[in-house]
């Protein structure tokens, strides 16, 4: 068997393991879904009328759901982060180093079954957005399947920075206080309110971060709104990210233990 083939067969297996251990301990995931749901409910019902500026509950929900289909993909990395420094302290990865299974399926498993994760994550929190009354307006074929790569992308990217942290964290516990800045970049984004309703200081800070322009690039292909430069800004975070954590991730697994 060739070196490529016993590279997808190993990694198809990691991937399988991945998957159904979230299926078997779903209550971290749920935990992770609640807060970009309760924020949802919480700013469209309590503070819709006012965060609207006068344009109505059903013009702040088409505003509000891009930043929380973003912000969802923020919160499930983080049960990545966890579940990778779980492997990491129970020596489960330290097993399978001595296995004779292909090294960078280990990773794969990880990654790939966490864009899965973060895909269903983003239809289940947009399926209640929905619910709610959001529609798409002026979105075609073309425009969804952006949004869709763009979602995936940035899962991609957060998925490495996640699996980083996960290597580089002592315990679970650190792990997921390591990872919680994936959950409030996107507080300090244009999720809920435009930038230019921001104080002059704060800007700066919710501009030039990462959730931002992927925020303003899915709103843009959803709502028919103008996207600007967002789009390669977004894809440019993307892959910068994406490279990082790749690298840092490597780096930590390559790395022999003590």
């Amino acid at each position: 068997m060739s070196s490529i083939s016993l590279a997808v067969r190993d990694s198809s297996t990691m991937l399988r393991r991945n998957l159904l251990h979230a299926r078997r301990y779903p209550s971290l995931t749920l935990n992770l879904l609640l807060t970009p749901v309760m924020l949802l409910l919480l700013f469209v019902y309590i503070f819709g009328d006012t965060m609207s500026g006068g344009a109505g509950r059903s013009a702040y929900i088409a505003y509000i759901v891009p930043g929380i289909v973003l912000m969802t993909i923020g919160s499930t990395v983080v049960g990545t982060a966890v579940s990778v420094a779980t492997d990491m302290n129970e020596g489960i990865i330290a097993r399978f180093r001595t296995m004779a299974i292909h090294r960078g399926s280990i990773m794969f498993g990880h990654v790939v079954g966490s864009v899965v994760q973060s895909l269903v994550s983003v239809v289940l929190v947009g399926a209640v957005g929905v619910a709610m009354g959001f529609r798409s307006t002026g979105a075609g074929v073309l425009e969804w399947l952006a949004a869709f790569g763009l979602l995936a992308l940035f899962s991609l990217a957060f998925t490495w920075i996640a699996v980083g942290m996960g290597m580089g964290s002592p315990n679970a516990e650190a792990a997921s206080n390591n990872a919680m800045p994936l959950i409030l970049l996107p507080l300090i984004s244009s999720a809920f309110v435009p930038l230019d309703s921001m104080p002059g200081w704060f800007q700066p800070i919710a501009q030039y971060q990462p959730f931002t322009p992927a925020i303003e690039t899915l709103r843009g292909l959803l709502l028919g709104t103008g996207i600007g430069n967002n789009g390669w800004i977004a894809v440019a975070w993307c892959l910068g990210l994406s490279v990082l954590g790749y690298r840092w991730s490597k780096a930590q697994f390559d790395r022999e233990p003590k």
